[in-house]
């Protein structure tokens, strides 16, 4: 899809950090832009009042996305595991659903997600993302199960899709759009850090590029020590 084929996109979960920097990114570049948003959290975006549409509401309700998304050319989705009531599958089918047949989606997500079974982790990590989810399920405040189940779908679904996998973030002034590999544990990806405004910049511009629909790229920061080091070494996915 061409740059000049996108005018409108929906940003879903538009007042977190990462959504916020969506909405910079798109905005600048000349996007009509609506933004949903849990209600309590409409106030986050006030720095954009006027120059956006703020829609209202859970963003796993469909009839909410289905209002937010209405003529959108693409949908950008942050999924987030809230609370123990599938809050992420619930967004992610809602945007499956009600998306106009052909629009773009990318939807964000962690390391974590694997698609085909080939990524390759660290004890660390493996165990670190284990405690994570036990604790965060015991105290009731998120379902890290529920957003692989959230991607299963969108795996599963015949549209152009695009599935932006983050490693670990940082804030910081942008370095540039992050480099992408197929899979976790490959080289380029060693160094596991990404400036979350450009974590942001790449789903942005994933809504123009043909090449990355229907892939699950893994990303990591340009600058990172890893990816100087595959610069021009001509790593296939990066």
């Amino acid at each position: 899809m061409g740059t000049d084929r996108v005018k409108k996109v929906c940003i879903v979960g538009a007042s977190g950090k990462l959504g916020q920097y969506m909405v910079r990114h798109a905005l600048e570049r000349g996007y009509e832009v609506v933004g949903v948003c849990r209600e309590r959290s409409v106030p986050k975006l006030a720095g954009f009042e006027g120059r956006m549409t703020v829609v209202p509401g859970d963003t796993n309700d469909p009839e909410v996305i289905r209002r937010a998304v209405a003529g959108c050319d693409g949908v950008l989705t942050v999924l987030v595991p809230w609370g123990v009531r599938q809050y992420s599958s619930g967004t992610a089918q809602a945007v499956l659903d009600h998306a106009r047949p052909g629009a773009r989606l990318v939807f964000s997500c962690g390391w974590h997600i694997t698609r085909d079974g080939k990524d390759t982790y660290s004890r660390t990590f493996t165990l670190a993302l284990r405690v994570a989810a036990a604790l965060a399920k015991l105290v009731r405040a998120a379902e890290i199960d529920d957003q692989v189940e959230a991607c299963r779908r969108v795996f599963a679904s015949d549209t152009r899709w695009t599935v932006v996998r983050g490693s670990s973030l940082e804030e910081g002034e942008s370095q540039g759009l992050p480099v992408w590999s197929r899979h976790v544990g490959d080289p380029v990806l060693a160094s596991n850090l990404t400036r979350r405004v450009d974590f942001a910049l790449f789903m942005v511009e994933a809504l123009t590029d043909d090449t990355l629909v229907q892939e699950a790229p893994a990303i990591v920061g340009c600058r990172t020590p890893s990816a100087l080091a595959h610069a021009g070494g001509g790593h296939g996915d990066a």
